[in-house]
């Protein structure tokens, strides 16, 4: 992952990656996760509970944290590269606190904040959960190693533990420094739990185009294929389902629509062309791929056609005499005719 400053002559400058193992120990790093771990875990947040923590096997835990279902996080924290022995590490310290009931981790609690804080209430205050309902502590255990860099080693082992069922997790952070002595540092799961490492991707919606807008950004040469492909959809009636750039346009019986071509215009990223729709003929036209193989070959002899993938397009940037677009058109009637003789 790179990161950039904007300088304000609009030119970007990049922040370097360092090594975090320089300038810093692992104390640092656990204070770092140990007082903000609201960003390393996104939206599920974790109730640090202690720290360095003592096992029965004289080992030390460098974070033990609750999440809000009252289940224990044990958290293994590398500065620098995971080492093979870290897996070994961390299921060692799962083994201890897997037999811990809540009085035991309620005094690991007292120990590391004070006599005053009792764990249950502290987690209700903590998640801000309003009801009254008692959470059930320690019922599963959690891992999390978290360096700078997690070896394919660890990855490996760890997507096997996975799949035999122990919840363990992995977290590379990276680290940088600018010119100004600004410290930064970025997170990301490599290794864990869909509702830890993925969240619902969300996206404002592009307003559709239509017709006439469409047919405003066109230069001359697009104007003049598209206003006749407009006038021939409509006469045989092809329908049109028109997106945030451009447009497709279909046959349709009942509720199915399938596919010809699409156009776009000339700020789209495919420039002001027609790209062929052979993935939707051959997905919902039952024994499609004579039309397709029809389709592709007529397309390709008028000579406006290049290879674009699995389809072919026509990018228009020039001039075209009427002959090619009627071609085209009737190209279209036929494929169109097919179809429709197919679905009936």
């Amino acid at each position: 992952m790179k990161l950039f400053t904007i300088k304000k002559d609009g030119k970007l400058l990049e922040y370097q990656e360092k090594p975090f193992k320089t300038n810093n120990l692992e104390e640092d790093l656990e204070k770092l996760l140990e007082n903000n771990p609201e960003y390393f875990f996104e939206n599920n947040n974790i109730l640090i509970i202690g720290r360095q923590v003592s096992t029965n096997l004289n080992s030390v835990i460098d974070l033990l944290g609750i999440d809000k279902n009252g289940n224990t996080v044990v958290i293994e924290l590398k500065r620098d590269k995971t080492p093979r022995e870290t897996i070994a590490q961390i299921l060692e310290y799962a083994s201890f606190v897997e037999n811990l009931d809540y009085n035991e981790l309620n005094s690991i609690f007292k120990n590391y904040l004070g006599d005053e804080f009792e764990l249950q209430d502290s987690l209700q205050q903590f998640f801000q959960n309003n009801d009254d309902k008692k959470v059930s502590f320690n019922k599963q255990c959690i891992l999390l190693i978290v360096a700078q860099t997690i070896s394919k080693e660890i990855k490996q082992t760890a997507v096997f533990l996975r799949k035999k069922g122990i919840l363990i997790n992995c977290l590379e952070f990276k680290y940088f420094e600018t010119q100004s002595g600004e410290k930064i540092i970025t997170s990301d799961y490599v290794v864990g739990e869909d509702e830890y490492q993925k969240q619902e991707i969300k996206s404002a919606s592009l307003p559709k185009t239509n017709e006439k807008e469409f047919l405003e950004v066109l230069d001359k040469n697009g104007k003049k294929v598209f206003l006749k492909i407009f006038e021939f959809a409509k006469a045989k009636n092809l329908i049109f389902i028109w997106g945030s750039r451009g447009f497709s346009l279909n046959v349709g019986f009942q509720n199915e629509k399938v596919a010809l071509f699409f156009g776009y215009p000339p700020l789209s990223v495919y420039k002001q062309s027609i790209y062929t729709g052979f993935e939707s003929i051959l997905k919902k036209v039952f024994d499609s791929h004579q039309i397709v193989e029809t389709y592709k070959n007529k397309l390709e002899k008028t000579g406006l056609f290049i290879q674009a993938g699995d389809n072919v397009k026509w990018v228009i940037h020039k001039e075209h005499e009427e002959k090619d677009i009627t071609n085209f058109l009737e190209i279209l009637e036929e494929i169109a005719n097919l179809i429709l003789e197919k679905i009936l």
